[in-house]
């Protein structure tokens, strides 16, 4: 047998494995063939203009499912772990989504011979979880059960669909969403689990954790058959991603460094020449394999649109591991300035930077201590579901924080990105002084730029310090630069900062802000405060203007 790649990009694992005659390769024994027959005849498309007719995988991803349940001659799981590495849009989720509803209520165990054939029986008591580290991954794969299960399905097993947990057979059958800390996790015995875009599980936001002990309870179920696939985009190289950790296991067991021991690592990608630059090199090389709904010029036209990076590119519709060489912040360095030990007294002179979201993203406020150029969290805060169901930052709860902090330090001022905020800030300016309370509109892109390029500076330099916040560290992590068509005064190119894909769920807020606060202490350092003993002086922000 030899492996042979398909036409469109460069292969890992079995699904695109040929003989010498040109064939694919398929498993000897496997469940999925009758897993392939009681899915065509109870899920259903959960979306797109094929909604609601009965569910078909492509070739490719029937063949991965083949050796997904390929077992040996005692009829056990020859794979216990899964990767599945493809673009974004090849169609991850609903792959995932229709493995959950097999192992929900499908014939997904091993139950005897039938003759030479396995028989694959339903699990009595299944517990499904499709695990993410924060709600906006996980309601990826959970939003699309309502649609994939049909009608007979829901009638037959008894199905109780719920927004974040489905019960079936009287509850003895579950699926849920995680999201929980690790040590909320320890302990139950799901009977199987996606992790759902593991490039973005990381220490700083204890995915590395969770992914550690979701392999410790899929280790101690009682038959042995419990197993976790997770799905993903190419990792950025050098985060420590759990993606990051599967590839590097995937390549010491290529190299011979470990022995094979039932890990399916399963990856379609572009050719390395693939140009970004080149339509037909991207048509060419685009890695859709048979996901024919993936629109090649759609693709095309996202890819270079200029603000989207090239490592960005390469990363999620190229599906190419390739570092990301457009991270403003080194994080690293940034890791070696936390001082866990520092604490800010009351009554200290600080800044705030305050970046503000409603439903989408986050809201933070950051402080930085003017003396000493400590950096914390005031607050970060998420959307969280309001009284008619939508996620919503709580505004009244970042008023009480905001009230508190003007009244326990000696706030000199408070930098604010007023956005969907402008008449929350006009009534921190009321209360507090509209000297102290400034709008910082991010859209003013050179003011923003030379803040952020004073932020990085000050991280390369170590001059600040910070208190080891995960969420903060990792929007320091999350950052993208964003090119302008600006100049600064040594004729560099300028930038700002974003998430790498708007719809990304690493957040950046705490960055913008923290960018936010440095600047208030530096203009506060500029105008002498901290040699001032009658007290900092105050100014109009025109004044300040360095631009």
């Amino acid at each position: 047998m030899t492996a042979e790649a398909p036409p469109q990009g460069v292969s890992i694992g079995p699904t695109w494995l040929r003989d010498e005659a040109g064939r694919f390769v398929l498993p000897e024994l496997t469940l999925g063939w009758q897993i392939l027959g009681w899915t065509a005849e109870y899920l259903l498309q959960p979306d797109g203009p094929d909604a609601g007719e009965p569910w078909k995988f492509t070739d490719e991803q029937a063949r991965l499912l083949l050796w997904w349940y390929e077992i040996d001659d005692h009829g056990l799981f020859t794979e216990r772990y899964g990767m599945l590495r493809r673009m974004k849009g090849w169609g991850k989720d609903p792959f995932a989504a229709a493995l959950c509803s097999v192992e929900f209520v499908g014939p997904c165990r091993f139950g005897g011979w039938r003759g030479s054939e396995p028989l694959a029986i339903p699990h009595s008591a299944a517990w499904v979880q499709a695990a993410a580290v924060s709600k906006d991954q996980t309601r990826n794969t959970m939003t699309l059960f309502p649609g994939m299960l049909s009608q007979r399905a829901v009638e037959e097993f008894n199905i109780d669909l719920g927004k974040e947990i489905i019960y079936a057979h009287q509850g003895r059958c579950r699926i849920e969403a995680v999201t929980s800390s690790p040590r909320a996790l320890e302990g139950p015995r799901a009977t199987f689990t996606v992790k759902n875009e593991t490039h973005h599980w990381l220490k700083s936001n204890e995915g590395i954790e969770m992914s550690a002990v979701i392999a410790r309870n899929a280790a101690k179920s009682r038959d042995g058959s419990t197993r976790v696939l997770a799905i993903s985009n190419a990792h950025s190289p050098g985060e420590g991603s759990d993606a990051e950790q599967d590839y590097e296991a995937w390549e010491q067991i290529r190299d011979g460094l470990k022995p094979v021991n039932g890990f399916l690592y399963d990856s379609l990608e572009a050719p390395e020449e693939t140009q970004l630059d080149d339509p037909d090199s991207l048509r060419a090389g685009l890695p859709r394999g048979d996901s024919d709904w993936v629109h090649p010029e759609r693709i095309i036209a996202e890819i270079q649109d200029p603000k989207t990076p090239a490592p960005t590119s390469r990363r999620f519709y190229l599906n190419q591991i390739v570092a990301e060489e457009d991270r403003p912040f080194d994080r690293k360095r940034w890791d070696e300035l936390a001082d866990l030990d520092h604490v800010v007294p009351e009554g200290a002179l600080i800044g705030i930077g305050f970046d503000g979201s409603i439903n989408r993203d986050w809201t933070a406020a950051i402080g930085t201590e003017i003396a000493t150029g400590f950096q914390w969290p005031i607050g970060i805060w998420e959307p969280e579901p309001n009284e008619d169901g939508e996620l919503m930052i709580n505004v009244e709860a970042v008023d009480q924080t905001m009230t508190w902090a003007f009244g326990y330090y000696n706030v000199w001022r408070l930098n604010g990105d007023p956005f969907w905020w402008r008449d929350t800030m006009s009534s921190w300016a009321g209360r507090f002084g509209k000297d102290r309370v400034v709008d910082w509109p991010t859209n003013k892109y050179q003011r923003m730029a030379y803040a952020l390029l004073d932020y990085r500076n000050a991280i390369q330099m170590g001059d600040l310090s910070h208190d080891g916040d995960n969420r903060f560290a990792a929007a320091i992590g999350n950052a993208h630069k964003q090119t302008l068509n600006l100049l600064d005064d040594e004729g560099n190119r300028m930038w700002v900062i974003h998430k790498e894909r708007p719809d990304s769920p690493n957040k950046i807020d705490p960055a913008v802000a923290a960018a936010l606060s440095w600047r208030a202490r530096a203009d506060a350092i500029a105008l002498g405060v901290l040699n001032d003993d009658d007290g900092p002086s105050m100014y109009e922000d025109e004044d300040i203007l360095i631009i």
